[in-house]
């Protein structure tokens, strides 16, 4: 899966983007004079409005097709101190918001049409699986979804469903905002005792990035190692390389197949803003994310069972391959995936700045030692509160902004405490030093323990987790085997 935010969308200069509008526009307006599937001109002009949306929040003015960044129009005072609201852009490859509390989920819902998590869910998860939600959920870090009311159904019916997830293997370089959808994902699989396929998009990284093969896969494995860490159960979970699965699997790569059959270039590049420029891998591969969707992708613990429905667990940035894949599954008689979408994790530095595993101080890495986390906290975390004690103590911190508060709120179990930290933060009680002390006690005995349990993990246990075969399950109560 793609890596977010590191990607070449957010770099383009406003030129690049002024250009690409000009082109997208072209796009739509050729599509509808062709009278082309709805659909296809819906995701072409989806990507309009975020290409303007982003042009936006770079220039501080909207797009206007006579007039090109460096020639202001006449009369146009507004510029990047533009006070209006800037909207924030999403896709696979690029995460932009300028607000320091980070991006504005309620609009996102709404954007990509997904639903929110509310209490009701909520209450129906800890009904179904007899036990408190997980605090992501509890806390709204996983605060969308679809059709997860049909799991539900599925559960509650005896009816059989398996999770996927995944990591696209950019680097060996893994920090903690990366474990989130699999600290999640555990948890579902622990609770609903369902299986796990994990897919590590090497292929996706060797057509983005400056790797080879042999690189992409390595990285693929050294990742796996800290997913493995993770507590995963080697009966239960199947772990797979693209590039080493894909030429083994004929299930797979018919489904592939199948999904590249229907879907169309103008549809790929309306959803994911390709270009003509684009290798014919980056146009393809929306695909190979798709597949894992289906069962019958995975003879070797699934058969040929073509119905089992599929819960996907992943950051909202990850929606536009599965809004492609729903539109395409009825088509080629598959059930719908399901999904539920993570926040993104902030980087030290603020939640409107991206971090990167070129730069050290921009996350706590999984290598990081005690001594390290403590430093980076101290000097990089973004700070809610205020400039001088006195202030502090009179006006109190914001912790809509405060880093180490953000922070807080995925790794501290407690919400009793979290909630007293935030009210003490807020009224001046709590200094900034002793939040972050606070974050520090937390982040460096699960970083030690995350190493403690890789360091456990061999060649041996990795090619295992990897290897195609049937998991051990009961789906007797499932009736899966009749």
């Amino acid at each position: 899966m793609a890596d977010v935010p590191n990607g070449e969308q957010g770099c383009a200069s406003p030129l690049e983007l002024f250009n690409r509008i000009a082109a997208q526009g072209e796009l739509v307006r050729s599509l509808k004079a062709g009278k082309a599937p709805q659909d296809e001109i819906d995701s072409a002009v989806q990507m309009l409005l975020s290409l303007k949306m982003s042009y936006k929040a770079a220039m501080g003015e909207d797009y206007k097709a006579d007039c090109p960044p460096g020639n202001p129009a006449p009369g146009n005072n507004s510029g990047l101190g533009a006070t209006e609201a800037e909207e924030d852009f999403v896709d696979p490859w690029t995460v932009q918001t300028s607000s320091a509390k980070g991006i504005d989920y309620d609009k996102l819902i709404v954007r990509f049409g997904s639903s929110k998590i509310d209490k009701e869910l909520v209450n129906r998860i800890e009904r179904a699986i007899g036990q408190k939600p997980h605090r992501f959920l509890r806390r709204g870090i996983f605060f969308s979804h679809r059709d997860m009311n049909q799991i539900l159904d599925a559960y509650e019916n005896k009816k059989p469903f398996y999770l996927y997830t995944g990591r696209g293997p950019s680097s060996e370089a893994m920090h903690v905002g990366h474990l989130i959808p699999f600290i999640f994902t555990k948890w579902l699989q622990d609770v609903f005792n369902v299986p796990l396929v994990i897919q590590m998009t090497d292929d996706e990284k060797y057509l983005w990035k400056d790797l080879t093969l042999d690189q992409a896969y390595g990285y693929a494995v050294e990742n796996a190692k800290d997913i493995i860490a993770c507590g995963f159960d080697i009966n239960k979970t199947f772990i797979f390389s693209d590039l080493d699965y894909m030429g083994t699997s004929p299930g797979f790569y018919k489904n592939v197949v199948k999904i590249q059959k229907h879907v169309t270039f103008n549809q790929v590049k309306g959803i994911f803003g390709f270009t003509d420029s684009d290798s014919i891998g980056k146009i393809s591969f929306p695909a190979i994310q798709a597949a894992p969707s289906f069962s019958n992708s995975f003879p070797q613990i699934f058969r040929d069972k073509t119905d089992v429905q599929c819960l996907i667990p992943c950051a909202i940035d990850q929606d536009p391959y599965f809004r492609m894949t729903r539109d395409v599954a009825p088509r080629i008689g598959y059930p719908k995936p399901a999904l539920l979408h993570s926040t993104f994790f902030p980087a030290l530095q603020g939640a409107q700045t991206k971090m990167s595993a070129s730069d050290p101080n921009s996350s706590i890495f999984l290598t990081d030692t005690a001594k390290q986390i403590k430093t980076k906290v101290n000097k990089h975390a973004f700070s809610g509160g205020r400039d001088t004690v006195e202030e502090h103590r009179e006006f109190g911190g914001n912790c809509d902004v405060d880093v180490s508060f953000m922070y807080l709120t995925f790794f501290l179990e407690d919400d009793d405490r979290l909630e007293q930290i935030r009210k003490d933060y807020t009224s001046g009680a709590m200094l900034t030093g002793e939040l972050k002390k606070i974050l520090i006690e937390v982040l460096q005995p699960l970083i030690a323990e995350h190493q403690a349990r890789r360091k456990e993990v061999t060649d041996e246990i990795v090619k295992e987790f990897m290897t195609p075969r049937k998991l051990s399950y009961d789906f007797q109560s499932f009736c899966f085997d009749t």
